[in-house]
């Protein structure tokens, strides 16, 4: 069971991909959901978070920094620094760093006895 804490980024262990790195933040079932998790992603330039994937689950992710296309469903749409992007439940997505330098955001998803199962 998740409890109140302060996950810091610089503490964060950060472990490098093919596509740049990832620091895990938390995961597991909270008092009000099944699961929540948080990860962040660094991607190079020129490079995709996966090949394109449905997600069951509704995701949110959160640019720290960079230029981030977000695709789904066969649409897309560029996101900046301090932006918002929502992947509704059934979605097939992936996202893709437009800028030259790394980008950074957030990925937050959660499973409530609502979420479809897999």
């Amino acid at each position: 069971m998740l409890t109140s804490d302060v996950h810091d980024f610089a503490s964060l262990e950060q472990t490098p991909t093919d596509r740049g790195s990832r620091r895990a933040v938390f995961d597991g079932p909270t008092a009000t959901v099944d699961r929540s998790h948080v990860h962040i992603t660094t991607l190079n330039p020129g490079q995709v978070s996966g090949e394109p994937r449905r997600h069951v689950q509704e995701e949110v992710i959160i640019i720290k920094e960079g230029s981030i296309e977000a695709n789904w469903d066969g649409k897309s749409k560029v996101a900046n620094a301090g932006s918002v992007i929502f992947f509704a439940s059934g979605a097939t997505t992936f996202l893709r760093n437009v800028g030259t330098t790394p980008a950074t955001y957030y990925v937050i998803y959660y499973y409530t006895p609502l979420t479809p199962k897999e």
